[in-house]
């Protein structure tokens, strides 16, 4: 496993925003599952911010695969939450809970991310924080 990917992950699980900067470069490309490409770790921090106002998530069943070269990494995992807040343009949050498969991709260089990509379903989101 990409050790880079895996502290990562456990500093998002930790709530550490710092731990997870530390494992991007400065130039870092985030592409969102809905919305432009955020470029820069200021533009990561003001996201992670958004999210940490509006979501608690923790992730569970964590899978990391390393392509040959430790250039390119994939994960898979469950996406375990909370809806606290109502995020602009989606249902109102009550505090729902939610379980959605998950995946992301990294672009890696010098033991750095410098792209990381994140998969959902938002519909199968929506509807559940909609029932929820």
């Amino acid at each position: 496993m990409n050790q880079t990917v895996k502290t990562y992950f456990d500093a998002f699980n930790a709530g550490d925003v710092d731990g997870m900067l530390a494992c991007l470069s400065d130039d870092v490309a985030h592409h969102v599952n809905e919305g432009q490409i955020r470029t820069g770790k200021e533009k990561f921090t003001a996201f992670c911010a958004h999210m940490n106002r509006c979501y608690k998530e923790h992730l569970t069943d964590i899978v990391v695969f390393e392509a040959a070269g430790g250039t390119r990494a994939a994960a898979e995992f469950t996406v375990n939450g909370s809806y606290l807040q109502t995020d602009e343009g989606l249902p109102e949050a009550r505090g729902q809970t939610y379980r959605l498969p998950a995946g992301s991709f990294f672009d890696l260089k010098d033991d750095k991310i410098t792209r990381v990509t994140t998969f959902y379903n938002l519909a199968d989101w929506t509807k559940q924080v909609s029932n929820g």
